[in-house]
């Protein structure tokens, strides 16, 4: 069978109205080429730091992702099979094997967002022109191992090549920095910092907690067991980020619960946590008090507040016991935030030196909740469409259930959130374009001028996550003095 062509259409995602998508198209093109702002994702910071070669497709493209394993398990294909490791390592499998698995069951992912990335990196990164599948499969495997042989596909060269201004990775506060040291040691001009996530401190619910309290007490030097060694401990490891770059933390809790309690009742719970004396109830409300003891640290230190709420982790038990975690099982739930915020709210909800970026997978609490509450509180923002919502009708759902509530002005323009580095460039494309789309639809019905739609442009692409995330402003006198 000849090979179908891959091409990419230049008006893909634009609105199918001639007018509008003229408008589109002119709104595109002044932000299409505009420096990459990443400012939360999980990249790794090994790959910046040694910048060593990836060796093939299938350890660069599809292990590591699980938007594309979960979709291919959901059709009965065994992980085993992708080379997917295990907790106990990786069963032997042949790397092409693997890629030619997946390539014969491309088609699964026709009309998905994972599709619209991937057809963007193999057509504009790798510069193939045929579309994947079983008998381009080969081609395409031997094809990508020759580039990456190469040093202009070296993670540095990509990094540069993309346009990337700003990318941040995440690390736990049980985590070393060497990475991000030798990265700054380098003499490397690229902008890679971390960005602090306590979870794994925090969440006594966790299988790897009380060795990343071991460890959290050896990095920092504190007693961790004594509530205020543990929060000066968090205090320490903060600025330790700070000083690698970080401008904010992330809070992935499973819910958006918050709570203030008197300190000796604060004492008393976390006695209760780290004696192993807790309920699933204590649990629950220790990470609600530490999403309030954070925001009392980020009103000193300045670092921007996240919050990922909202995620049942590792939902498949039988998968989470023979390949751990982050395996394509964790499943949206229904997310409260106007109650569960509250206690933080009233205590620094007015509060100008704080900021707050919530995100959500329940999208019905968008309207309803998190553009009414944006779209008051002088410390809250609202992150862009998340995960399982970072797809093109998605954004479209965003813009459509905030903007009249909450304008444009307390959003934060985009971030990718991802795993595979090399789609960060195709996922910015796919906001940028949808963006652009939306605005252009706000012109055609006369809600906006034209020059306005293109400051807008500009400012989603750009202006917004740059000040929402304080990439470019000094810390404040608190966090320097630390």
């Amino acid at each position: 069978m000849t090979a179908r062509p891959l091409r990419l259409d230049p008006d893909r995602l634009f609105p199918a109205d001639p007018r509008t998508r003229d408008l589109a198209r002119g709104l595109y093109r002044s932000v299409a080429s505009l420096p990459i702002i990443s400012p939360h994702g999980h990249t790794d910071p090994t790959w910046f730091a040694d910048n060593l070669p990836w060796t093939d497709a299938t350890s660069l493209l599809l292990a590591p992702d699980h938007y594309i394993y979960r979709m291919l398990y959901s059709q009965g294909i065994d992980l085993d099979a992708l080379a997917i490791p295990r907790l106990g390592g990786a069963l032997p499998t042949d790397p092409r094997a693997s890629w030619g698995l997946f390539a014969a069951n491309y088609h699964l992912f026709r009309g998905t967002p994972s599709r619209l990335w991937l057809d963007h990196v193999f057509a504009e990164v790798f510069g193939i022109d045929v579309a994947l599948d079983a008998g381009t499969a080969n081609h395409y495997f031997d094809h990508i191992g020759e580039k990456l042989s190469t040093d202009a596909f070296r993670p540095r060269a990509l990094f540069d090549r993309f346009g990337i201004d700003f990318l941040a990775t995440t690390e736990g506060a049980h985590d070393d920095l060497s990475a991000h040291h030798r990265i700054g040691a380098s003499g490397w001009g690229g902008r890679v910092v971390t960005t602090y996530r306590p979870d794994g401190v925090i969440d006594v619910e966790h299988e790897a907690f009380k060795p990343a309290m071991v460890r959290f007490a050896e990095l920092t030097g504190e007693d961790v067991y004594d509530w205020q060694g543990y929060l000066t401990a968090h205090r320490k490891r903060r600025a330790d980020f700070r000083a690698a770059g970080a401008t904010a933390t992330d809070h992935g809790h499973p819910t958006a619960a918050t709570a203030d309690l008197a300190p000796d009742e604060a004492e008393r719970l976390f006695r209760a946590i780290v004696t192993d004396n807790w309920s699933p109830a204590d649990a629950e409300l220790f990470r609600a008090q530490m999403l309030t003891e954070m925001a009392a640290m980020s009103v000193e230190d300045g670092m921007v507040m996240q919050i990922h709420p909202g995620s049942f982790r590792n939902h498949n038990a039988r998968l989470f016991a023979s390949h751990g975690r982050d395996k394509g099982a964790d499943i949206p739930t229904r997310t409260d935030y106007v109650r569960a915020l509250k206690p933080l709210l009233d205590r620094f909800g007015n509060d100008r030196n704080l900021s707050i970026i919530l995100f959500t997978l329940d999208e019905s609490a968008y309207a309803r909740e998190l553009a009414p509450l944006a779209g008051h509180y002088p410390c809250l923002k609202l992150g862009p469409s998340w995960w399982f919502h970072d797809s093109p009708e998605g954004m479209r759902r965003f813009r459509e259930n905030t903007t009249e509530t909450a304008g444009f002005y307390n959003t934060v323009g985009f971030n990718d959130d991802t795993r595979a580095f090399l789609s960060i460039p195709a996922r910015h494309d796919v906001a940028r374009r949808v963006d652009c789309g939306f605005l252009a639809r706000l012109v055609a019905e006369h809600r906006l001028a034209d020059w306005e739609a293109a400051e807008l442009a500009q400012e989603l692409t750009s202006g917004l996550v740059r000040r929402a995330y304080r990439i470019d402003q000094p810390l404040p006198a608190a966090a320097m003095a630390a």
